[in-house]
C-alpha cells in the first residue's frame, strides 16, 4: 500500500497542474503494474510539511476519482481526508461518486485536521475541531451505508439526506487517530484505524496499539472488528540526501522486509508506506521488500 502527494519532481509554485497529474498518473499505474494493492493521495490544499517550501498539489477527490477512471485493479482511498474542508454530506456524496467512477474500490479516509496554515488561508473555522469531526460522521457514515439521515446538530444539519444512486458497493470508513478522544470515535463508527508515521515499529507504537484497544473495549466491540493500518514514511537511502527522521525507515530491501513483517507481527493488517522520493525506483524497491518477506 502507498500513499502518494501530488508533489513531486514537477512540484513547486511554477509547476503546471498537467504536469503533476502527469506524474501522479505514472505512479499510481506503476504501482498497480508491479503488484502494490492499493494507492492513497493525500488532502493538502498547500505544501504537507509545516516550514517547508509552497508546492504545487492538486485537490484530492479530484484526484482519487480521476485514478479510478485511469486504474484497474488497486484500491484507492485518502490519507486522509479533512472533514473540516467539505460539508458532511458533500463528502458524503463525493466518495459515492468514486466508488461508482472507481468500480468499488474507495476507502472513504477521514480525519480532523490538524495543517492551520491551510486553516487561515482558506477561511476554515479552526475552533472544535474533533467535536466539529464527530457531528460529522453522524452524517456521513449513514449515508455511505445506504441510510437516509435528518440531523440538527450544532454545526451541521441535514433533512432526509440520501445518497442516490447509493454507493455500491458499501463504502469502508477509515480514521486517522491518536488521541484517546479520537481512539473512541474511530473504535464507534470506523471499519479501519489509521496511525502514522513510523519508520520500524517501536514502544510508541506499541502504546498506541494497546490504546485502540481499551478504546474498543469501552464501545464493547471486538478486538478483530477493526482493520488496523499504520503508515510508515520510507527512505530509499541510495537516492535521499540529508540525514534520517526519527519516523523514517532507510535501511536496505531486506531489512525493509523484516520491518513490514514486524507491524504485521504487532497486529496490523495493512503498512501504508510513504516513500521517498517518490519514483518507480522506491516503489520497486516496496515491491522487492514485499516478495521477499516471511510471510
Amino acid at each position: 500500500m502507498l500513499p502518494m502527494s501530488e508533489s513531486d519532481s514537477t512540484s513547486g509554485p511554477g509547476a503546471s497542474g498537467a504536469a503533476i497529474w502527469s506524474e501522479a498518473v505514472a505512479f499510481a499505474k506503476h504501482a498497480e503494474d508491479i503488484g502494490l494493492d492499493s494507492v492513497w493521495p493525500s488532502d493538502h490544499f498547500l505544501s504537507e510539511a509545516p516550514g517547508s517550501p509552497v508546492e504545487g498539489t492538486l485537490e484530492g477527490w479530484t484526484v482519487l476519482s480521476a485514478l479510478g477512471a485511469v486504474t484497474n485493479r488497486v484500491e484507492l482511498g485518502q490519507m486522509v481526508m479533512c472533514v473540516s474542508y467539505r460539508d458532511p454530506g458533500l463528502l458524503a456524496k463525493m466518495a459515492s461518486t468514486a466508488q461508482a467512477v472507481s468500480g468499488g474500490r474507495v476507502t472513504l479516509g477521514v480525519g480532523a485536521g490538524w495543517y492551520d496554515r491551510e486553516y487561515t488561508a482558506f477561511g476554515y473555522p479552526m475552533d472544535h475541531r474533533v467535536d466539529r469531526f464527530e457531528e460529522a460522521l453522524q452524517v456521513i457514515v449513514p449515508l455511505i451505508r445506504g441510510e437516509a439521515v435528518s440531523f440538527d446538530g450544532r454545526y451541521y444539519q441535514t433533512n432526509e439526506a440520501a445518497l442516490l444512486p447509493p454507493p455500491s458497493p458499501s463504502i469502508p470508513l477509515l480514521i486517522a487517530a491518536k488521541g484517546p478522544r479520537m481512539l473512541r470515535v474511530t473504535a464507534r463508527y470506523a471499519d479501519a484505524w489509521n496511525t502514522a508515521w513510523f519508520g520500524a515499529p517501536n514502544d510508541e507504537l506499541g502504546q498506541r496499539v494497546e490504546a485502540m484497544e481499551a478504546a474498543l473495549r469501552a464501545e464493547e466491540r471486538g478486538s478483530n472488528s477493526l482493520r488496523r493500518t499504520v503508515g510508515m514514511i520510507v527512505r530509499d537511502p541510495e537516492n535521499t540526501t540529508g540525514d534520517v527522521a526519527d519516523r523514517t525507515f532507510a535501511g536496505s530491501v531486506d531489512e525493509l522486509a523484516r520491518a513490514i513483517d514486524a507491524h504485521e507481527h504487532i497486529g496490523f493488517d495493512d503498512v501504508i508506506v510513504a516513500v521517498e522520493p517518490m519514483t518507480e525506483r522506491s516503489l520497486d524497491r516496496l515491491a522487492e521488500a514485499m516478495d521477499r518477506r516471511d510471510g
